[in-house]
């Protein structure tokens, strides 16, 4: 057997916050094209711990009891297209389900994953929209997570990707980014993350609940406070808004 190496970032042995629904555990990839300041994750971006694929498939078959699905993450997972492949072809082989967590600039290895029924569960990262993009990130990286978020609207509607979510990690003062980036997730589940950096104030689950009124849609927001719930919004706004079409 070919050995593969992965520049390995962490391991939790069991999460039950990082799947909804699901118990799993979580393979961290280390490294990430994209510096984002506010990176929950920071410590993962450089840096190397190189082992082999084999050793982590250990650790996933030692949570097999506790587990009914592994999640991906990092870092950013894509990145390291030939391990996450090897690493999802084992964990299918022991009955478990796939989720992977990415920023979505590694479009082909998304596509190879779909083509070979090897993944569950996408969680792409929208960071802001189209035109704040590339400037934000410091690099050419839009049409990469555009072509990502096509495809995996594509397969999540044909069947070929059963869950599909968009998350969008919103900080104080860029609520407006908010219905422009749903307006092309489109129909798929979109989730509301708080973020968190420097000395800003993050926004609370109310304010929060506000900004996903404009929606006039279900979206789940995800706060440290109070983890993660699924808002139905205001209903009274929905009706109104129905009446005045």
């Amino acid at each position: 057997m070919i050995s593969i190496k992965l520049n390995f970032g962490g391991f939790v042995p069991l999460s039950t916050v990082d799947w909804r629904g699901r118990s799993a555990c979580v393979v961290f990839f280390r490294g990430c094209p994209v510096h984002c300041t506010y990176c929950q994750n920071a410590t993962l971006l450089a840096g190397s711990d190189v082992r082999d694929t084999e050793e982590i498939i250990g650790m996933i078959r030692d949570s097999l009891l506790a587990i009914s699905g592994v999640v991906f993450s990092g870092g950013e997972p894509t990145a390291q297209k030939e391990a996450l492949l090897s690493l999802a072809r084992a964990t299918k082989k022991m009955g478990l389900a796939v989720g992977v967590h990415t920023n979505g600039v590694y479009p082909e290895t998304l596509d190879a994953l779909i083509r070979e029924r090897l993944i569950d569960h996408v969680a792409l990262d929208i960071k802001a929209r189209w035109a704040r993009y590339n400037n934000l990130l410091r690099g050419d990286y839009v049409k990469d997570v555009q072509k990502s978020l096509a495809l995996c609207k594509e397969a999540h509607e044909q069947g070929h990707l059963p869950e599909f979510e968009v998350v969008i990690t919103l900080f104080r003062g860029y609520d407006d980014e908010v219905p422009i980036i749903a307006q092309e997730a489109g129909t798929v589940d979109m989730v509301l993350q708080q973020g968190v950096t420097g000395n800003v104030r993050p926004l609370s689950e109310e304010e929060m609940k506000k900004i996903a009124d404009r929606l006039a849609r279900s979206v789940k927001i995800r706060t440290r406070e109070g983890g993660e719930i699924v808002y139905e919004g205001d209903r009274s706004r929905r009706s109104a808004r129905k009446r005045q079409r």
